[in-house]
C-alpha cells in the first residue's frame, strides 16, 4: 500500500485525522516514532499486529508498543508516576528497584533476558555470574534469582555446569602437567563470555 492510502485507512477507519501521506514516510524511513496510539492504527490498517510493524523490541517504549500498552498502563503496572516512567522510557535508563522490575517483567510479558537488557543490568548479572562459577555458585543462586525475577529451581542446573566447566578450565591452568598459557586464555574467555554462556544453558535447559 502506498503512504497516502495508509493514511487514509488510519484517517477513516481510526479517526486518526492528522495523519498523512508524510507521516507515514516518515515512519517508514525511522525519521520520526509513532505514538501508541498511531501505531496501533497503524497496525489496523495494515491488517496485522503492533509487534509486527516494529521488528524484535529491544527497548522498553518498544516492548510497550508491541504490547498495544499506553505509558499509563505500563507506570501505574509498576508502581511509578507517569512522568518518572515517561523519563525512564525517553533515556533508556531504568531506574525502578528490584519490586518494580519484577512487575516490569509481568506487565510487559518482558524474558529475563530483555528484562535485563532493558533495564541496564547485565553487567550486575555477568558480576553475579563470575562470582558463582569461582567461588560456591549455590551461595550466589538467590541473588541472581532476584535479579531476574527467576525460580531459583530453574537456575541451579546451569549454574552449576558453568561452575564445572570454570573449574576445569582453571585446574588445567594451574597443572603442572599442563603448564598451559592457553588454558589461562581460555579461562579468560570463558569469564568475558560469561553472560552469553548462560543465556545459552538457560535456553536450553
Amino acid at each position: 500500500m502506498a503512504p497516502g492510502h495508509v493514511a487514509y485507512g488510519m484517517r477513516a477507519s481510526y479517526g486518526m485525522s492528522h495523519v498523512t501521506a508524510d507521516h507515514i514516510t516518515a515512519w517508514e524511513r525511522g525519521t520520526a516514532l509513532p505514538t501508541s496510539t498511531e501505531l496501533t492504527a497503524l497496525a489496523g490498517a495494515l491488517w496485522c499486529a503492533p509487534n509486527q510493524l516494529i521488528g524484535a523490541p529491544r527497548t522498553l517504549r518498544e516492548h510497550r508498543l508491541a504490547r498495544g500498552l499506553a505509558v499509563e498502563d505500563v507506570a501505574r503496572g509498576v508502581g511509578m508516576d507517569v512522568g518518572s516512567y515517561q523519563q525512564m522510557e525517553a533515556t533508556g535508563q531504568w531506574g525502578g528497584n528490584n519490586r518494580q522490575s519484577a512487575a516490569l517483567a509481568s506487565v510487559l510479558a518482558l524474558a529475563p533476558r530483555d528484562l535485563i537488557s532493558v533495564t541496564g543490568r547485565e553487567e550486575d548479572l555477568a558480576q553475579l555470574l563470575r562470582d558463582a562459577v569461582s567461588t560456591r555458585w549455590q551461595a550466589h543462586v538467590r541473588a541472581i534469582a532476584k535479579l531476574l525475577s527467576m525460580e531459583r529451581r530453574d537456575l541451579d542446573g546451569a549454574l552449576r555446569e558453568m561452575h564445572q566447566e570454570y573449574q576445569m578450565l582453571m585446574t588445567a591452568t594451574l597443572s603442572r602437567a599442563s603448564g598451559s598459557i592457553a588454558s589461562g586464555e581460555a579461562g579468560q574467555r570463558y569469564l568475558e563470555d560469561i553472560v552469553d554462556q548462560f543465556w545459552h544453558r538457560i535456553a536450553s535447559a
